[in-house]
């Protein structure tokens, strides 16, 4: 097998030919990422293995702080908002980034072969992101994924044998109890994963953790402790993040309606829309979106998280 340095190198190459500002490409569910600012964006995920082949970024979930560079993997197994800055990169050096959506329809069957793991009701859930080497034979599997964006005749058949080399690295490896929870229909994950899809389709309305425990099977003690375990944040924290982040998408498009829009994402009160608002992205409302408005494009990139 060839060397990491080889295989990063190959890999960077493929990527810097392939990325695309939307990060979509020919092969579904893999995704590719040319950064060249430093500028921190606030975003959402989805359950995503990312791989840096050039460059680095750091990522803030809650009050916890995850990094990755070049070689080393992201794994996140649930929708979060978290906010991300990218370093060591420039137009000369841009951050490039692998992403390959972890479904789970895709590692539901790997799991009768994986090692056994285990999750009962009173162990916390495994928290929703780690970063850590993403091994040689890991990025060996990456590169011929990347490969077939130059074959694509061969994509169809070849590209879903690939991603299950490459999921059952990560049942196999250091991730494997985060990964298998987002196979198995009865883990901490998929419970908890049910009242983060509630929050998100309905950030704007009141809610009550009560019924938010009892849509994920859980006792409202047991519901907070396996939240916080996956989020690295309780629900009310979530819930003000997905407004706050929707709040500044919204304002791009209306800069001028800053009270209208803190309503319309579910605050009553202009006065802490405002003040929480500028905690979370350094200026008030009218002020960010103006430079954001200032700063977007059509081409403007996505990132991977």
């Amino acid at each position: 097998m060839r060397t990491t340095t080889a295989l990063l190198d190959e890999i960077r190459g493929l990527v810097a030919a392939h990325a695309r500002p939307d990060l979509r490409t020919p092969i579904d569910g893999l995704l590719l990422s040319r950064v060249e600012t430093a500028a921190p964006d606030h975003s959402l995920t989805e359950p995503l293995l990312v791989v840096m082949a050039q460059g680095g970024k750091r990522l803030l979930l809650g009050d916890q702080v995850f990094e990755y560079r070049a070689g080393e993997c992201l794994v996140v197994t649930a929708d979060l908002p978290v906010t991300g800055h990218f370093f060591d990169v420039s137009p000369q050096t841009p951050s490039l980034g692998i992403g390959l959506t972890l479904r789970p329809a895709a590692i539901a069957p790997l799991l009768l072969e994986a090692p056994v793991g285990r999750w009962s009701r009173g162990t916390a859930a495994p928290p929703a992101i780690a970063t850590g080497q993403a091994g040689l034979e890991l990025l060996d599997a990456v590169a011929r994924m990347l490969r077939l964006l130059d074959h694509l005749a061969d994509a169809p058949v070849l590209a879903p044998l690939i991603e299950r080399e490459i999921l059952w690295r990560l049942l196999t490896g250091p991730y494997a109890g985060m990964v298998r929870q987002i196979g198995l229909a009865d883990s901490g994950l998929s419970h908890v994963s049910r009242a983060i899809q509630w929050i998100r389709d309905n950030y704007p309305e009141a809610m009550r953790i009560s019924d938010l425990a009892r849509l994920a099977g859980m006792s409202t003690s047991a519901f907070h402790r396996h939240f916080r375990a996956v989020t690295a944040m309780s629900p009310l924290q979530f819930q003000k993040r997905i407004r706050l982040q929707e709040a500044r998408s919204l304002l791009v498009g209306r800069p001028g309606d800053v009270a209208g829009v803190g309503h319309l994402v579910g605050y009553d009160s202009p006065t802490q829309f405002n003040r929480e608002y500028r905690r979370l992205f350094g200026a008030p409302p009218g002020q960010d979106a103006a430079r954001l408005r200032a700063h977007t494009a059509p081409h403007d990139v996505r990132h991977l998280p």
